[in-house]
């Protein structure tokens, strides 16, 4: 995450700030502060705090990672030198606004489940290079982060189903050819497959693009045939905060959802200087 914020900075001076350099005095030492212009949930504020404090900026935090936001709250203020905070100000709040926007997401999505024993989780649909960013503003926000990456389980999709021959076959090699420390996790697209994948004591199944009805009847299905214990149940694809409930009612354990981090829009920060 280090060598990544080093990046973003690198990427917004340039060559070095002109503006600043040219308008600003060397040297100039002042106060500012962030305030916020949207509602939400705040993500982000101790890698804020750990960027301009590298750069001797010092700082103070008035609200603290998972707190709701309103219009016009104080987030934080600082006092250093005037070219440096402009400097960091673009990179620092587009990353905290992002983290912050993520975070409000995830909390929405958990409060709409929060009398249910079932869990909300992202997905690896993340923006490139920053996906750990986006994981922990998913934590932050109060839902699973789901895989960090590739090595944190085996999660057999369509794809590798699609070299392997059958989800059955893909889940035997990977049983055959896993560390027992790691979970396995298969998708599956038919009632068929679930329930041959729930016998074969998957980990987690996941349910792929199916419709309430089809939930409803594979979740049935399998409490009729004593296996339901066997696996969790997953599921992910065209869920949102009009149907969650429903897929909640049917009785699944996970329920993923890629538009936390794809689609979840930015809140709005602003850096000020007195």
């Amino acid at each position: 995450m280090d060598k990544i914020i080093e990046y973003m900075l690198a990427e917004d001076e340039g060559f070095g700030d002109i503006t600043s350099n040219a308008v600003i005095e060397k040297g100039s030492e002042v106060k500012a502060y962030i305030i916020s212009k949207d509602e939400g949930i705040l993500a982000g504020s101790d890698i804020i705090r750990e960027v301009f404090e590298e750069y001797g900026v010092k700082v103070t935090f008035w609200l603290m990672d998972g707190t709701k936001i309103n219009k016009n709250d104080l987030i934080m203020s600082m006092k250093g030198d005037a070219r440096t905070i402009l400097l960091l100000e673009r990179t620092v709040l587009n990353l905290s606004m992002r983290m912050s926007g993520v975070a409000s997401a995830a909390d929405y999505y958990a409060s709409l489940v929060k009398d249910y024993d079932v869990k909300i989780a992202g997905t690896r649909k993340t923006s490139p290079a920053i996906a750990k960013f986006d994981k922990y503003a998913l934590k932050v926000g109060g839902v699973d982060t789901h895989r960090f990456s590739l090595d944190d389980m085996v999660l057999i999709k369509d794809n590798h189903i699609a070299v392997c021959g059958t989800p059955l076959e893909a889940l035997l090699k990977a049983k055959e050819n896993t560390s027992f420390s790691k979970k396995i996790e298969i998708e599956v697209e038919t009632l068929d497959d679930a329930i041959e994948c729930v016998k074969n004591k998957a980990d987690i199944v996941m349910l792929d693009n199916m419709s309430g009805e089809e939930v409803k009847e594979v979740i049935d299905e399998l409490k009729k045939l004593d296996i339901r214990q066997n696996s969790l149940i997953e599921v992910s694809g065209g869920i949102t905060e009009d149907n969650i409930l429903d897929y909640v009612e049917y009785g699944v354990d996970i329920i993923s959802i890629g538009a936390l981090t794809h689609s979840s829009r930015s809140l709005n920060f602003s850096l000020k200087i007195e």
